[in-house]
């Protein structure tokens, strides 16, 4: 399968946005869908998961909960991650990553998209 991510770009702290991820190749519907970000210089974070019917989704227990969510359409093969409330720390490149196994936090995911990069100013 084949990942492209999109939606990133220069926002203001407090702003919002929502990241799409479009997969093309194997039915969408097979895979587990995850989000990850990485900023300069540090390793990349797991972010939030999402099962393969969208019924079950997972998010980081860190500076991430009560402010992204993740969604998914089947239908348009595409998973979301809406990011409000932004905050410079939030600067990163976000990947989507989609795993057939089944939805989790590790870095083992099957595929992985190129990244989108979102920067926070302050």
């Amino acid at each position: 399968v084949q990942l492209q991510a999109s939606g990133g770009g220069l926002v203001q702290a407090g702003d919002s946005r929502k990241l799409s991820c479009v997969a093309s190749g194997r039915a969408f519907s097979d895979y587990a869908m995850g989000w990850f970000r990485q900023a300069p210089g540090k390793e990349r974070d797991f972010i939030a998961a999402i099962n393969k019917s969208g019924s079950k989704t997972y998010l980081s227990d860190g500076s991430v909960m009560g402010r992204f969510t993740i969604s998914r359409d089947n239908a348009k093969n595409t998973v979301y991650l809406q990011m409000n409330s932004l905050k410079p720390e939030d600067t990163a490149v976000y990947y989507c990553a989609a795993d057939v196994s089944g939805y989790h936090t590790g870095y083992n995911y099957d595929y992985w998209g190129q990244g989108t990069q979102v920067t926070v100013s302050s």
